[in-house]
């Protein structure tokens, strides 16, 4: 069948369990990744604020995907399971904020009737969705009046600036749809996290402790940043034994009544940096001493004597 589903991992199975009247397997559920709508300023002259993004992300979850935002229960196709707004890291929108993306994460029954439809997203022929919301607030751009109670119109422009609507205080959530052209440009099915770009939450969301479940892509992300550290560390450890090593020589030379375990003690409180400055010091204290003094038995071994003393006459 098509669609192997290779972005699926054991957390986002639960998520999807929970939705379903009986626990599903990996093999049968297909798992993909949506960009639902963004903070851009999309065809229609609106956007998202960045607070309603934030709200919208608990809204979609468990809301089902149709198509062409017709709600008959015979053209769903899919089910968001977990969904997140997030910062794209190095993306400003087209007036200089910085790029927020609702990805959601959704997932389908891989049956006969829908195989064709999972080659469909994976061939890249549906992608394209927009989303089905309540709005609460509709702020113009120009004067901050809400929901109308200006005179200034979407898409034109006023002294310079053209009109928008800022879409604030979401109150639900009810669809998203698969449709031919959206609204927003980059509303659709997504690979998950192209190389190189990445979420800029996920270390926020490592560290937090949240209970949420990161998918494959992230996770790749994070052992990759998790070998990488590995090595540094390995590198760095190195390092630090081969500075303690000279430190240990050149201490037993500069200051030979100190101790070797209050010397360690010392050393092992210091960093890399404070390790090499003190061997700089070391080394340093080392070629500006005294040479001593040769001692007297040295200098006798030097003395020539006559041997004709001891010549026979």
């Amino acid at each position: 069948m098509t669609g192997e589903n290779k972005a699926l991992r054991a957390g986002e199975l639960e998520l999807i369990n929970s939705y379903a009247r009986r626990a599903m397997s990996e093999d049968e559920v297909y798992a993909f990744s949506v960009v639902l709508c963004d903070n851009e300023t999309d065809r229609d002259f609106e956007r998202f604020s960045d607070s309603a993004l934030k709200k919208l992300e608990k809204l979609f979850v468990g809301v089902t995907g149709v198509l062409d935002h017709d709600t008959k229960s015979n053209n769903q196709t899919a089910r968001i399971f977990s969904c997140r707004a997030e910062e794209v890291e190095g993306k400003k929108t087209s007036d200089g904020r910085q790029y927020i993306r609702l990805c959601a994460r959704a997932y389908m029954p891989k049956t006969e009737n829908n195989k064709d439809f999972i080659m469909q997203l994976d061939s890249g022929i549906k992608k394209e969705v927009s989303v089905g919301c309540s709005i609460a607030k509709r702020i113009c751009s120009v004067c901050g009046c809400e929901n109308g109670s200006c005179n200034h119109i979407r898409g034109r422009s006023y002294d310079g600036e053209v009109c928008y609507k800022i879409l604030d205080e979401p109150t639900d959530a009810y669809e998203w749809s698969f449709v031919a052209v959206p609204a927003q440009k980059a509303a659709g099915v997504i690979k998950s996290y192209k190389k190189g770009e990445k979420s800029m939450d996920i270390e926020k969301r490592l560290f937090s402790g949240e209970a949420e479940a990161f998918t494959v892509d992230e996770m790749n992300i994070i052992a990759e940043k998790f070998r990488i550290l590995q090595e540094k560390a390995a590198d760095g450890e190195t390092y630090r034994r081969r500075l303690e090593a000279d430190i240990n020589k050149l201490a037993a030379f500069a200051l030979p009544q100190l101790k070797r375990d209050v010397l360690d003690f010392i050393t092992g409180k210091m960093n890399a940096v404070q390790l090499e400055n003190l061997r700089k010091a070391l080394s340093e204290g080392r070629e500006n001493s005294t040479p001593l003094k040769p001692q007297l038995g040295a200098a006798v071994k030097n003395v020539r004597t006559d041997n004709n003393a001891f010549k026979n006459i």
